[in-house]
């Protein structure tokens, strides 16, 4: 095919497949071996200014290459992976509770040495929707987590925050897209909607949405919910959700793909 002119109007360019139902890109999937992609296609990549959903496997790669992508490459960097979010928080001075990370046998015996009962322990990477989630009230508890957990893998150990609510405020681009309060079910102190929460979008406090703001932009998501949980008056961020649900994009009456589409002709993202 002949070479795209750049003063032409460029189409706007996906590989992942969140993007397929918006009317205003094309999705071209993922394809692990890039010389799978037809000639138009890599021609539609090379000369796109931005690529949508690049794919946590191309993400880094058109980040050396100098193309920009939404999420951008940082987002990617940190999908399901606590400990890395962890450090970061801290090291940004991040309002997030107490966590440390005890790597191989001995260094997981050393756990009741900084955390006394009850305390949450999660599976450090991969875990999503609230599984891998345990709250941990006595010894035989704690035996159970670290007997399922690998023995390659490290414990994630977090203070327990009492609540039976937190708030998922997801933030696309600068903006919160949408928040609301994922209030636990009974006797789950779990909030997660899959897991039986429910949602309000009554009085969200504007300074939690203040704090996910400024997470996401302190961190560089562009593309990602935030958990957060007010403890001691103090808000702060559980962890941080690239790969999160659209139940309350439904609740809310927002048209997913609609709003992505509004968000890309603006130029907002």
């Amino acid at each position: 095919m002949d070479k795209i002119d750049k003063k032409t109007v460029l189409p706007k360019i996906a590989l992942g497949a969140r993007l397929k139902k918006c009317r205003n890109v094309i999705t071209l999937g993922f394809k692990p071996n890039f010389t799978d992609y037809s000639a138009e296609e890599i021609e539609l990549i090379n000369s796109a200014d931005k690529i949508y959903y690049p794919t946590a496997f191309y993400a880094n790669m058109f980040h050396i290459m100098g193309k920009e992508t939404f999420p951008c490459f940082t987002t990617y960097h940190f999908v399901q992976d606590k400990i890395r979010q962890t450090a970061l928080f801290n090291m940004l001075n991040i309002a997030h509770p107490r966590t440390k990370v005890f790597y191989g046998r001995k260094q997981k015996d050393e756990i009741l040495k900084s955390f006394s009962f009850p305390f949450i322990a999660k599976r450090a990477r991969g875990s999503s929707m609230g599984r891998g989630v345990y709250l941990i009230n006595n010894m035989q508890e704690l035996y159970e987590y670290l007997s399922i957990s690998l023995s390659a893998e490290p414990a994630y150990i977090q203070e327990y925050c009492p609540h039976d609510r937190d708030i998922r405020a997801v933030v696309i681009g600068n903006e919160i897209a949408v928040a609301y309060w994922r209030i636990a079910g009974s006797e789950e102190f779990r909030s997660n909607i899959s897991c039986g929460g429910d949602i309000s979008f009554q009085k969200i406090p504007q300074k939690a949405l203040n704090l996910a703001l400024h997470t996401a932009k302190v961190c560089g998501w562009n593309d990602v919910g935030l958990d957060i949980v007010e403890h001691n008056g103090e808000f702060l961020v559980i962890e941080a959700n690239m790969k999160y649900g659209r139940k309350g994009f439904v609740k809310a009456g927002i048209d997913y793909n609609l709003m992505f589409e509004t968000l890309i002709a603006t130029g907002r993202i």
